[in-house]
């Protein structure tokens, strides 16, 4: 009886979902805000109920590295590689890294000072919050025009790979020389074998396979080899976008006698439903993974007064760098200014630090404070510019 009920409630709040992203463009109000206030009132009622609910903290990094690897991955299938689209990518490259690098270590050198934690450690610990989050930007962009759209698909995608990259670099590394360096250019490059090589295997199976059940297996295959990749300390993002960009590109491919291996038409045919299946798969892990952090939110860390002033300069910090950069990228200030939302990697790289690593100012409440307030700049951001669906 208790196993159908969970069922029921949830498939509820997944409808429930599915209408505030329906709505979301309308009413210009973020659907991640709605799913976090709508798991924190699911708690409430439970405990209003005398609902007893079991400990769920050790399902969200689960569901929030499974969500990583699909924003990634319809980040990159989004992205279209074009000559027209260079100097967008361009631009977005810089805004993606620049911003990123010097918001890191301004907020790791503030950690530094006012706390006396160790450098390193602080500049762990300021990484997460210098990320921007692809799953709640794009979607807040939906009725933007298509080259506004692709360059915050372009940027926020790019934040979350190379985000990801420099923390694991940060984080796995005590010391930094030489051989530290060399060591990272050769993951990137052994990476980037691992990633040729099973992109063409994966496109292949793709193409060839005339099991009615293929898609499962193909994102079964990109999780496996993302996780082994992590396993082994390699940078396993840059496979994910490969694999994303390459078969998001198919089209673009030439005809030539190797690709008729592939049987093009038919792979082109099988990547525009996986893109389908990889855009549905990510609504869904998404929606779970906010639900749940909703769910397991406490209003005092919401109110948490002596982590407001951080959260409110860390985030003001992150406007002024962006006001910077876009304005010596001669891009929209206006515009661009707010589509800086911090999310769902945020919660899974401050849920990584390893413990040792932690910094007692650094808590809870200040991710969750950064994350609504940049959430919250955002939508107001949104709501005040004007919508042009004009390409």
């Amino acid at each position: 009886m208790f196993t159908a009920q969970v069922i029921i409630v949830v498939c509820l709040l997944l409808i429930v979902a599915y209408v505030f992203d329906l709505t979301s463009h309308k009413t210009k109000i973020p659907s991640v805000i709605l799913l976090m206030a709508l798991g924190y009132a699911v708690k409430e009622l439970a405990y209003l109920f005398n609902i007893h609910i079991p400990d769920l903290n050790p399902i969200l990094p689960f569901l929030g590295t499974i969500g990583l690897i699909l924003i990634v991955l319809e980040g990159s299938l989004e992205i279209e590689l074009t000559h027209n689209a260079l100097p967008i990518i361009k631009k977005s490259m810089w805004m993606a890294f620049v911003p990123m690098f010097i918001v890191a270590f301004g907020i790791g050198s503030a950690f530094h000072y006012f706390t006396g934690a160790d450098f390193m450690k602080s500049l762990i610990n300021a990484v997460p919050f210098c990320i921007i989050s692809s799953a709640i930007a794009i979607p807040s962009v939906n009725n933007w025009s298509k080259r506004d759209k692709s360059f915050v698909i372009y940027e926020s995608s790019l934040s979350d790979i190379l985000g990801v990259i420099l923390f694991n670099f940060i984080a796995l590394n005590t010391t930094f020389t030489a051989q530290t360096y060399i060591q990272f250019v050769l993951e990137i490059l052994l990476i980037l074998v691992i990633s040729f090589v099973a992109t063409i295997a994966l496109s292949f199976v793709l193409s060839r396979l005339q099991h009615r059940i293929k898609f499962g297996p193909i994102l079964i295959f990109v999780v496996l080899i993302y996780e082994i990749s992590k396993y082994y300390h390699l940078p396993a993002l840059v496979f994910i976008m490969i694999f994303g960009l390459v078969i998001g590109n198919i089209n673009k491919i030439k005809e030539n006698k190797y690709l008729a291996y592939f049987k093009p038409e038919k792979l082109k045919t099988e990547v525009n439903t996986f893109k389908e299946i990889v855009v549905e798969a990510t609504f869904l892990i998404r929606t779970l993974f906010f639900l749940l952090f909703g769910f397991l939110i406490e209003l005092n860390e919401v109110f948490n007064y002596h982590t407001i002033f951080w959260s409110t300069s860390i985030v003001l910090g992150i406007l002024l760098v962006r006001v910077i950069v876009l304005s010596f990228l001669k891009l929209s200030i206006g515009k661009f200014m707010f589509i800086a939302p911090r999310g769902l990697i945020t919660i899974l790289l401050f849920l990584s630090i390893d413990p040792s690593n932690r910094i007692p100012l650094v808590n809870n409440s200040m991710v969750i404070q950064v994350i609504l307030i940049s959430v919250l700049l955002m939508m107001l951001g949104v709501m005040f510019t004007k919508s042009n669906q004009e390409d």
